[in-house]
C-alpha cells in the first residue's frame, strides 16, 4: 500500500500480532463481509490508529491435503477510530484462499492473530488517532476528493466519516466505481453519510456493467470519462487532498490525469489493492520458499537488526533469495504482511551493502534516498548486507 507519511499519524511502530476474538461478522454484499475484532482494554494502545490505516491478519489454514499453512492478508480498517474494536471488510477474490475462507467460515467467537495497525494512506491534515480526539482541527475549511473502486472503499469510508464529523466546513467528494449496484460495499452507510451531510458530501456511483441515467456514471472509467468528471463534477484547483484507492490501472490513470492538470503530487495519497502485474495479481502474504544453505558454498552474508537484536543468515548467491525470505529463516517474527511490495510493512534501511528491489508501491522517493527498501522485494547484490528494521 502506498501513500505519503504525515506528522499527524501515529508514529511508525513495530508491527506486532495479538490474538483477537471476532466480535461479529456482518454481510455487506454476496461476496463481502465486515469483521469486527474485540480489542481488550490492555491492548487499546497497541491498536490506536488513524483513519486509512490497515491491519494484517494471520491464520493457520489447511490446504487441499489438510496440511496447515500460515496465511497472511492485509485489510484496511473500514471504521473511524473506536476504542475497543477494529473493523475490516473482506471481499472475496476470484481464487482467493483466505478471502473465500473468511466469507464462508468466519463467525463470532473465532480468533485470529491481528497485527497492530500501520500504513500511510492517511490525511496530512489534522486528523485524530484513536487516543487523541482533541488533535482534530475543527476550523479546517478543506475539500477532499476520493476515487475508489470495489473494496478500495474500505479505508476511504473511514477517512470520509472522520473528516466530515471533524468540521462543518469540510467538503468531501467521492467517485466510487463498481460493476453493479449489488456489488457496492457499504451502500447504506454511504447513503447515511449523504443524508447526514447533504451539502458537504457528494457521492457519485459509477457502475461499469449497469446502465445509469447519466452516461457519465455508466461504464468503465477511462481517460475520457475521467477527464470529464474532473472538469465538470470536480474542480481540481479547489481540492486540498486526494485519496485514490483500488486496482493499479485506475489509480495510475487518475494520478497521470492529476499530474497533467499540474496538481501538486504532495496532495495526492494513493493505495493499491493490486500491483498491475497480471502474473502476480493481488499480493498474498505467505511465508517464502524454503532455501537449503551450504555453509561451504558461495553465500551472501546478511545481517539485520530487529527489536535491538542482531540476526545473521547466509543466502546462496544462485538462489536470488529476498532479504525478507532469508531473515524469516532465522527470525519468524520479522514483520511483513503482503509480501508483494504494496504495504510497506517489511521496510528496512540498508546500512551496508546493496540490493536490487523488484517492485516498490509503498516507499516515497525521500525514503529511498535515505536507503530504505522493501525487504520482500530486495535481493542482495553485494557479498555482505546489513539492514536495520528498527530504523
Amino acid at each position: 500500500m502506498n501513500a505519503s507519511a504525515t506528522e499527524t499519524a501515529p508514529s511508525r511502530r513495530r508491527a506486532t500480532f495479538h490474538e483477537l476474538e471476532v466480535a461479529g461478522v456482518r454481510r455487506l454484499t454476496a461476496d463481502a463481509v465486515e469483521v469486527t475484532f474485540a480489542v481488550p482494554e490492555e491492548l487499546v494502545d497497541d491498536y490506536d490508529y488513524a483513519p486509512g490505516q490497515y491491519v494484517a491478519l494471520r491464520k493457520q489454514l489447511p490446504d487441499a491435503e489438510g496440511a496447515l499453512h500460515e496465511v497472511r492478508r492485509s485489510y484496511s480498517i473500514c471504521a473511524e477510530p473506536q476504542p475497543g474494536e477494529v473493523r475490516v471488510a473482506i471481499k472475496r477474490d476470484l481464487g482467493g484462499f483466505f478471502s473465500s475462507w473468511a466469507n464462508e467460515n468466519l463467525v463470532a467467537g473465532d480468533t485470529i492473530e491481528v497485527m497492530s495497525p500501520t500504513g500511510a494512506f492517511i490525511s496530512k491534515h489534522q486528523m485524530t488517532a484513536l487516543n487523541d480526539p482533541e488533535s482534530i482541527d475543527t476550523d479546517a475549511e478543506d475539500t477532499f476528493v476520493a476515487v475508489a473502486a470495489g473494496s478500495g472503499i474500505t479505508p476511504v469510508i473511514a477517512i470520509a466519516r472522520t473528516v466530515l464529523a471533524a468540521s462543518e466546513k469540510v467538503h468531501f467528494n467521492l467517485i466510487y466505481s463498481n460493476r453493479a449496484a449489488m456489488d457496492v460495499m457499504f451502500l447504506e452507510e454511504l447513503a447515511d453519510l449523504k443524508d447526514r451531510y447533504p451539502s458537504r458530501f457528494a457521492l457519485h456511483h459509477v457502475l461499469t456493467r449497469e446502465q445509469r441515467i447519466s452516461p457519465l456514471l455508466s461504464g468503465r472509467i477511462d481517460h475520457e470519462k475521467l477527464s470529464t468528471l474532473l472538469s465538470t463534477v470536480i474542480q481540481p484547483e479547489a481540492v486540498d487532498e486526494w485519496f485514490l484507492c483500488g486496482p493499479f490501472e485506475l489509480v495510475q490513470m487518475v494520478r497521470d490525469e492529476l499530474a497533467s492538470l499540474e496538481v501538486d503530487p504532495d496532495r495526492v495519497r494513493f493505495e493499491l489493492f493490486t500491483t498491475g502485474d497480471p502474473q502476480k495479481g493481488r499480493p498474498e502474504g505467505n511465508i517464502g520458499r524454503p532455501i537449503v544453505v551450504d555453509d561451504q558454498g558461495d553465500n551472501i552474508q546478511i545481517s539485520f537488526t530487529l527489536d535491538g537484536l542482531q540476526g545473521e543468515v547466509k543466502s546462496p548467491k544462485g538462489q536470488r533469495e529476498t532479504v525478507l525470505n532469508a531473515a524469516l529463516r532465522v527470525r519468524p517474527d520479522v514483520p511483513f504482511a503482503c509480501a508483494g511490495g504494496v504495504c510497506g510493512t517489511c521496510r528496512a534501511q540498508v546500512v551496508e551493502g546493496s540490493v536490487e528491489m523488484d517492485e516498490n508501491y509503498a516507499l516515497e522517493p525521500d525514503e529511498i534516498e535515505k536507503g530504505y527498501v522493501l525487504t520482500c522485494q530486495s535481493h542482495p547484490t553485494s557479498d555482505t548486507l546489513v539492514v536495520n528494521y528498527d530504523a
